[in-house]
């Protein structure tokens, strides 16, 4: 067959069984719309209360959003494909999915890394933590994050775009991916493959051993403080960005860490969905779950909202 620029690809779905489609189509639609109104319900509680305009919130406020663009991201097309049968994508809104996919999961990924150091910050350095972590440097670590995945999903959507496949290629798999697009590509690859090493070695693993290590400093520190007491309310503070933090690092490597194929395996697909839907639904709930200023401010917005029904 003759190469040429792609028109579109089929995505093939989580299920080739149409007798499953709407079971799984009522599943995900469930999953999608909590994810909506957790991450939405989060930002509501932090945006409308003085006591969580502090720099912990301000990051958890930017994970929240991103968590709401993410599974946007890729909900809606596998909803449609499930409801209609259609796994059909043009190349360009293939592209624009995978621009915007590989946004905001860089930007949950920078911003987990961000979280720790400010926790790193609150708990090493208590007594310079307002001066370690003004409004001012705050911004410039998440303006500085989305800089840097703008930039990196940008090039490497555009030097996607430069490739050649054979016509109405299917894409095993519920959205636009890089690692099956490349497999499924008659062009020279050679260039994507390097671009997507340096991502996953400077963005990936560069914001993984920054956790690491902001957590062995803090669990240093936290056992050489002198009160049980001060050792469980310095941990509870950590608690939640540790859950966090295991659950969406558990479903990357799961989805990632992995010989390259040209097929996913039902194991492979469920860690995707589970990292790009199932992790960004749930935060908001384990933030506010073990945070008691969290769920105070919820309980108030909740009530606002009675008092007006």
């Amino acid at each position: 067959m003759n190469c040429s620029q792609a028109s579109g690809f089929i995505l093939l779905g989580l299920s080739s069984d149409p007798e499953k489609w709407q079971f799984v189509f009522s599943i995900f639609l469930a999953v999608y719309l909590l994810g909506l109104l957790g991450n939405l319900l989060l930002l509501l509680a932090i945006g409308t209360d003085v006591h969580l305009h502090t720099p912990m919130y301000f990051f958890l406020s930017q994970l929240s959003f991103v968590d709401l663009c993410f599974i946007t991201t890729t909900g809606p097309k596998m909803l449609e494909s499930l409801w209609t049968g259609d796994g059909s994508i043009s190349f360009s809104g293939c592209l624009t999915q995978l621009y915007f996919f590989a946004v905001f999961a860089d930007m949950d990924n920078l911003l987990l890394a961000v979280m720790a150091i400010d926790r790193y910050a609150a708990i090493c350095h208590p007594l310079r933590y307002p001066l370690l972590m003004t409004p001012c440097r705050c911004g410039v670590l998440v303006s500085g994050s989305w800089g840097i995945v703008h930039c990196v999903s940008l090039t490497h959507t555009m030097l996607l775009s430069q490739l050649y496949f054979h016509y109405k290629q299917e894409i095993p798999h519920f959205f636009c991916e890089f690692g099956p697009l490349l497999l499924l590509s008659c062009s020279d690859t050679h260039l994507n493959k390097i671009l997507m090493v340096v991502l996953v070695g400077v963005l990936g693993i560069g914001a993984f051993l920054c956790i690491v290590s902001s957590y062995g400093c803090i669990f240093y520190a936290v056992a050489r403080f002198p009160s049980a007491h001060g050792k469980q309310k310095a941990l509870a503070t950590c608690s939640s960005h540790l859950s966090v933090v295991l659950l969406f690092y558990s479903t990357v490597f799961a989805t990632y860490l992995k010989p390259p194929s040209s097929s996913h395996s039902s194991g492979e697909v469920v860690a995707a969905v589970m990292y790009t839907l199932v992790t960004p639904t749930l935060n908001p709930f384990i933030y506010s779950l073990r945070n008691k200023d969290v769920k105070s401010s919820l309980r108030r917005i909740l009530n606002m909202m009675k008092s007006h029904v």
